[in-house]
């Protein structure tokens, strides 16, 4: 009797109950995912996560992803379209912040995320750095974050620019550097904003002015373009130039060195494209919750870190091969470029305000 007992409290313990609850979850989920076919991504258009993510995550689950790779405005502007028709086409959205805060999020295009995840690993706080899931938005329930990082503040070609000269970010404003400046557009969507809000925020409207009018630089929503332009050596200094293309082309032996910070000015980290929501009327729900709860996990995250060559939030997956400058350190307080109030009032307001400024 005692034995018989004792296996029915055993059976009845909650972390047993909760454990078997999750495994036929999953098991559930996955059954359903697999019926379903196939997943619809909407991510970067960078081509290393465009093959690698979707080669992966078919090898591990046997579910096709259907990947739509494309600039920020443009794919939202379509997906606005869409639905406005009634028509349903993506699973997934995964991204810059700023798209979920002025586009997704306040036009109820997305369902909660943090009910649909399921796998310990990513329900446990102990394995984000955070002590918890960070979520983005102001309910703490739709957008999830997965990687915070350290982005330089600008990028120089090393053969036109002594990096030990720059002792301030105002040494930028130098005249002899006038028309030899290169940015990112700030008056259209996307990271051109983004550099002009982080400018204006840390170092006031006079030098943001001076930077991006009397420098007479050259604006440009390439930022391949920008890269290639500076190691040329076309430009000497460039803020926005694409991370990957800088990484490659200093990893290919050209003059460019990206600069991380100057005395006078304090740190930054950022997400990039390292949130993730789950959109509402997928029209493959459970292929989408299984591929959240995958991108989320260790592998997951670990691979979409390594494709992007960026730090992530989990504190068990190897950062080895991301440079020591973009680790944020622990200890130390810094601006969050990423945060929703700055990207609803700091990114969208400076757009406006540098059309005006730029008279576009």
């Amino acid at each position: 009797m005692a034995a018989v007992i004792f296996i029915v409290l055993f059976l009845a313990a909650p972390g047993w109950a909760q454990e078997r609850s999750w495994e036929k979850r999953w098991q559930e989920t996955l059954a359903a995912a697999r019926k379903e076919g196939k997943v619809v991504i909407e991510g970067p258009a960078d081509p290393q996560v465009r093959q690698e993510l979707p080669e992966k995550f078919s090898a591990r689950f046997g579910v096709s992803v259907d990947y739509i790779g494309g600039r920020g405005s443009e794919t939202v502007a379509r997906v606005q379209v869409e639905r406005r028709a009634r028509q349903y086409t993506r699973d997934v959205w995964l991204s810059g912040v700023g798209t979920f805060a002025t586009a997704l999020y306040p036009e109820k295009m997305l369902d909660p995320l943090g009910p649909e995840l399921i796998l310990p690993e990513v329900v446990d706080p102990s394995k984000w750095k955070n002590g918890k899931l960070w979520f983005m938005d102001p309910e703490e329930r739709y957008v999830l974050r997965l990687l915070n990082y350290r982005p330089p503040l600008f990028n120089v070609n090393t053969q036109l620019v002594n990096p030990k000269e720059i002792k301030s970010i105002g040494d930028v404003l130098n005249p002899k550097w006038r028309g030899k400046i290169s940015i990112v557009d700030p008056t259209v969507g996307g990271s051109g904003p983004y550099y002009a809000a982080v400018l204006w925020h840390q170092f006031g409207e006079e030098f943001v002015k001076r930077l991006y009018v009397d420098q007479r630089p050259f604006l440009s929503r390439d930022t391949r373009q920008l890269a290639e332009s500076l190691a040329r050596g076309t430009h000497a200094i460039s803020f926005g130039a694409g991370s990957e293309d800088m990484k490659r082309l200093q990893a290919e032996g050209l003059p460019v060195m990206r600069i991380y910070s100057v005395p006078d000015a304090s740190g930054v980290v950022t997400a990039g494209n390292g949130a993730v929501g789950f959109m509402n009327r997928a029209p493959n729900p459970n292929a989408a919750r299984l591929f959240i709860n995958w991108l989320a996990s260790k592998e997951g995250v670990e691979l979409y870190s390594r494709t992007r060559q960026l730090a992530t939030l989990r504190n068990d997956v190897d950062e080895s091969f991301i440079a020591t400058e973009e680790l944020p350190p622990s200890g130390l307080k810094y601006f969050d470029a990423a945060s929703w109030e700055f990207q609803l009032e700091g990114t969208e307001k400076t757009r406006m305000r540098m059309r005006e400024l730029l008279k576009r």
